[in-house]
């Protein structure tokens, strides 16, 4: 195992991001973390040493984040795997939500992983080699979920622009890979993490319930194990040829069947209508 390798982690201070980075470094990895508070980073992992660069970093803010890509290079020389990692969820439904509340979640969501993506890739790019990982959601693949629209919505967008990514990055040596996780046992649904409408409207009650079963029910008895995830992410940063898309968790693929099979039964019944389209020659 090469832990040599030096990883770029977003959103480090807690959930799957400091999970990673605690796994990373008890293997020997070299490890630069990001978060909006270097002192949370420092009071979850410690305090910074020949393989732990922590690094406050605003991910809404393009010449904030390039300073953090230097700062990283220059301290270790060069960054081998990036985790676009850092998000929250917004939910609510699309009439409850301001248009604050859908701006704050993409520019976190969907406007930060760019600037890390950008910023990133011009070093990869000239470097020939690399791997970026794009955290997205299973909610990034199926997003019939009442009341997780504009969370999922972000998602979607991390999809799409992966997909070209990956198209982009393979002349230069740089993989990527797209993960979709399930619910993973962490502080993503707690308070303080997930963000819930500030004008609820009353009569959205499957909304409500699905809101409900989240911060209730889901929140604490999650399937997935987290460090089991941690380790899945070094496996996939040594394989050679690493997938595109990545599907993680016996629920992720449960739900992505769904998806597959509603698409195709679609696709089946309207064939005839949905191909009567094109110019008869």
């Amino acid at each position: 195992m090469n832990t040599k390798k030096v990883w770029f982690v977003t959103g480090a201070s807690k959930g799957l991001g400091l999970t990673l980075t605690k796994k990373l470094l008890a293997q020997g990895f070299r490890v630069a973390a990001t978060s909006r508070s270097k002192n949370s980073l420092i009071a979850a992992i410690g305090e910074e040493n020949e393989s732990f660069f922590p690094i406050e970093m605003d991910l809404t803010n393009n010449q904030n984040v390039k300073k953090a890509i230097e700062a990283s290079i220059g301290h270790f020389g060069k960054i081998d795997v990036l985790v676009n990692n850092a998000g929250y969820s917004q939910i609510g439904t699309l009439e409850e939500l301001s248009e604050k509340e859908v701006e704050r979640n993409f520019k976190v969501n969907v406007f930060g992983y760019l600037n890390v993506i950008r910023n990133a890739s011009a070093y990869l790019r000239q470097q020939k080699s690399g791997h970026l990982f794009n955290i997205s959601s299973i909610g990034g693949y199926t997003g019939n979920f009442a009341g997780f629209g504009i969370y999922c919505s972000t998602k979607f967008a991390v999809t799409g622009f992966t997909e070209a990514l990956a198209e982009e990055m393979k002349p230069f040596g740089v993989n990527t890979t797209l993960v979709y996780p399930g619910y993973f046992r962490t502080n993503f649904l707690s308070e303080g993490s997930v963000q819930t409408p500030a004008n609820p409207i009353e009569e959205y009650k499957a909304a409500r319930e699905m809101e409900q079963a989240h911060l209730n029910d889901i929140n604490g008895n999650q399937p997935n194990d987290p460090e089991k995830a941690a380790e899945v992410f070094i496996a996939l940063s040594q394989q050679e040829n690493p997938p595109v898309h990545f599907f993680m968790g016996e629920d992720a693929y449960h739900y992505a069947n769904l998806k597959i099979e509603t698409i195709q039964k679609a696709m089946e019944e309207n064939r005839d209508l949905g191909t009567s389209t094109g110019f008869i020659e």
